[in-house]
C-alpha cells in the first residue's frame, strides 16, 4: 500500500523536528503534525525563554557586585513588560528559523492535532493521512495537583505570557522548575514564598546539592515553607490566598499578588492521541518503548518527555537521531542513558553528571570514597560577599573510576560540560589528578582535590 508519508511525526518539538530532519536527510518522505508553534516546550515555554530570564534576573547583584571593582553605583529599574516582549520576540524568531530548516528539508508541516485512526492513519485537522511509520513525539504538560482551588494558580508555561511582574508570589513545588523561576523571580524584585511537601528541594539529586541550594536561596531572600501536607487556595480582593498546613496542625495563610505558579513537575501529553485505536501501550500515559525507541506496534515509535524517561531535550534529539539513523539510514544504533549531565538554573546554579552519593553507596557500598570542596570564588573577594561554591566527585575506590560529578556555583553547567565528557568515557581519580588546572579558575578545583 502507498503512503502519503514514510514518515508521520506527531508532534513539532526539538525530538520530533531533529527525527523528521534526520530522516529526511536519508530521502523520506517526511511530515509533521503541530498545533502549536514549532520548538515545543523548549524553545517555547521552557529552556529558552527561562535562561534569558534567568540572565535578566542576575543583573541587580553585577550592578552591586561592580562597586567592588571600582565601579559607581548603578541606580537602574526593572521594565517586566519589556524583558517579557524581548523574550518572546526571541522565541518568535527561532519559530520562523525552525519553519526555515523544515521547508529546506522538505518536511511537510500539518497544522492540528494528530489523532490515530489505526495504525498507519491519522488525522491533523480535518485532513486525515497515512504513513509507514509513525513516531511520537508529544512531549509532557505542567501538572495540576489535586488542590482545593487550584483553578486560581497558574502552571509554569504561563508565566511567559503575565502581562505584570508579579510582586508577591507563591511557588508550589520543589523540583527544578519551581526552584529555577523561584530565583528568577527573586533575583527581580519580586517577594518569593516556596511550598513543598518534604524537607528539601530538588528530591532525586545529590544530598550535598538538595542542601547547598537550599541554604543559599534562603540566604537570598526566599522564604521556603517545608513538610507541608495540606494546600488550599483561594481568590480574595487582597489577592491569591494560600492556606498552608504543615505537621501537628500548624497552619500559615501567605497571600501572593494575584497569582501564585503551581511548578509540581508534568506528566506526557498523550491523553488525546487515539492510542486505543493502536496497539501502542502506555503506563500513567507514558508511552512504553523499547531501547529502539519502538512501541508495541511496530511501524510505530516514541521518544521524548512523552515516554518518560529523561525528560531532556538533548536527550529527545539524540534518541530521534539515532532512530532515524537506525530506521532510515541503515545505521543501527540505541540512546545511552548513562552518564546523562544536566543543570538547575537557580542562583546559585548547578549541574551533574553520573551517580549520586547515595546511588553510588546502593551500588558499591562501602567502596564508595568522596571528594568535596567548598570555597568562596576568588570573583566574589573584592565583590565583599560570601558566595560559595560546592564541587564533589564521587569514585569507586576498587577501581579509581569517577562515578559522578557534581557542582553548585557560577557556571557550574558550562564546567559539568566539560567534565561530563571524562565521566562518560570512563575517566579515573588518577586521571583527574594529571590534569593540569586552568590558574586561577573554580574549574581547576576538580583536578586539585585530595
Amino acid at each position: 500500500m502507498k503512503h502519503d508519508f514514510d514518515l508521520l511525526v506527531i508532534g513539532a518539538g526539538s525530538g520530533g523536528i531533529a527525527t523528521a530532519r534526520r530522516a529526511a536527510e536519508y530521502g523520506a518522505k517526511v511530515g509533521i503534525a503541530e498545533f502549536d508553534r514549532l520548538g515545543g516546550t523548549c524553545v517555547n515555554r521552557g529552556c529558552v525563554p527561562k535562561k534569558l530570564m534567568v540572565y535578566a534576573s542576575h543583573f541587580p547583584d553585577i550592578f552591586a557586585e561592580s562597586q567592588g571593582y571600582g565601579w559607581s553605583p548603578v541606580e537602574s529599574t526593572f521594565n517586566w513588560e519589556k524583558m517579557i516582549t524581548a523574550v518572546n520576540n526571541e522565541v518568535s524568531r527561532l519559530n520562523g528559523i525552525y519553519q526555515r530548516m523544515l521547508d529546506n528539508s522538505k518536511v511537510e508541516v500539518l497544522q492540528g492535532y494528530g489523532k490515530f485512526v489505526d495504525s498507519h492513519t491519522v488525522i491533523v485537522g480535518d485532513k486525515q493521512v497515512t504513513a509507514d511509520k509513525i513516531l511520537i513525539a508529544v512531549g509532557g504538560k505542567p501538572v495540576r495537583p489535586n488542590i482545593l482551588g487550584i483553578e486560581h494558580a497558574l502552571t509554569s508555561d504561563d508565566i511567559f505570557h503575565l502581562k505584570e511582574q508579579p510582586k508577591r508570589i507563591v511557588i508550589l513545588g520543589g523540583g527544578y522548575i519551581g526552584c529555577e523561576f523561584a530565583c528568577i523571580l527573586n533575583g527581580m524584585g519580586s517577594e518569593v514564598t516556596q511550598v513543598i511537601r518534604g524537607d528539601k528541594i530538588l528530591r532525586g539529586f545529590d544530598e550535598d546539592i538538595r542542601t547547598e541550594i537550599q541554604q543559599s536561596i534562603i540566604n537570598h531572600s526566599i522564604r521556603i515553607l517545608n513538610n507541608i501536607e495540606l494546600i488550599a487556595i483561594d481568590k480574595t480582593s487582597e489577592g491569591v490566598k494560600v492556606t498552608v498546613k504543615g505537621s501537628g496542625d500548624s497552619e500559615e495563610t501567605v497571600v501572593a499578588d494575584a497569582v501564585s505558579l503551581a511548578a509540581v513537575g508534568r506528566k506526557p501529553n498523550t491523553q488525546h492521541l487515539g492510542l486505543e485505536n493502536t496497539k501502542v501501550q502506555h503506563r500513567d500515559g507514558a508511552i512504553l518503548v523499547d531501547e529502539y525507541s519502538r512501541t508495541h506496534e511496530e511501524n510505530i515509535y516514541a521518544v521524548g518527555d512523552c515516554t518518560d524517561k529523561i525528560n531532556l531535550t538533548p536527550v529527545a534529539i539524540n534518541e530521534g537521531r539515532a532512530l532515524a539513523d537506525t530506521v532510515f539510514g541503515g545505521k543501527s544504533r540505541m540512546m545511552s542513558y548513562a552518564n546523562v549531565p544536566t543543570a538547575i538554573f537557580t542562583t546559585p546554579e548547578a549541574a551533574t553528571v553520573g551517580l549520586t552519593e547515595a546511588e553510588a553507596r546502593e551500588k558499591y557500598g562501602d567502596a564508595v570514597k568522596i571528594y568535596r570542596s567548598r570555597f568562596r570564588p576568588m570573583y566574589y573577594t573584592l565583590a565583599g560577599k560570601d558566595e560559595k561554591t560546592l564541587m564533589k566527585l564521587i569514585v569507586d575506590s576498587n577501581t579509581d573510576k569517577v562515578l559522578g560529578a557534581h557542582m553548585v556555583g557560577n557556571s557550574a553547567a558550562e564546567i559539568i560540560q566539560g567534565v561530563a565528557i571524562a565521566v562518560k568515557m570512563g575517566a579515573t581519580k588518577a586521571d583527574f589528578d594529571a590534569t593540569v588546572g586552568i590558574h586561577p579558575t573554580s574549574a581547576e578545583e576538580f583536578v586539585t582535590m585530595r
